[in-house]
């Protein structure tokens, strides 16, 4: 008896940790996803970000790029996007400021970053070349 009530028990914690979450997550989603009206961004599940530009029951017309369309279903949506809030940038950086070349070598034996150069650097392998050749044949 005692081992009925223990699995018993154990499904009604299963129930509330695992399953009931779950439905409430896929609940969410599907209001999220019957809530999406033309105008809103949209996060398609293959990944694409686009506008909603019409909308009819289940089928959407979602605008990817300028002029380029996607007709697709509500189910490929994955995710409505909040709308962006335009914040003043906290600070920009000056495109007239110029590195010192000294300040680039400090920054360099810092370990920040290290300078860009033209130079190309030879690739090397642990194995050259002819020990290759000699076990492919």
């Amino acid at each position: 008896m005692s081992f009925l009530i223990l699995m018993a028990l154990m499904l009604v914690v299963l129930y509330v940790l695992m399953i009931r979450p779950q439905r409430k997550r896929q609940q969410d989603h599907q209001v999220m996803i019957d809530g999406a009206g033309v105008g809103e961004d949209v996060l398609t599940t293959g990944g694409i970000y686009g506008t909603v530009t019409q909308s009819e029951g289940d089928d959407l017309v979602v605008e990817i790029a300028d002029g380029v369309t996607v007709h697709m279903t509500r189910r490929g949506i994955a995710a409505v996007l909040p709308p962006e809030e335009e914040d003043e940038p906290e600070a920009e950086l000056e495109s007239d400021e110029i590195v010192d070349v000294d300040d680039a070598e400090e920054l360099d034996a810092e370990g920040d970053e290290s300078p860009v150069t033209g130079e190309e650097e030879p690739v090397t392998s642990q194995y050259d070349q002819d020990s290759w050749s000699s076990e492919r044949r």
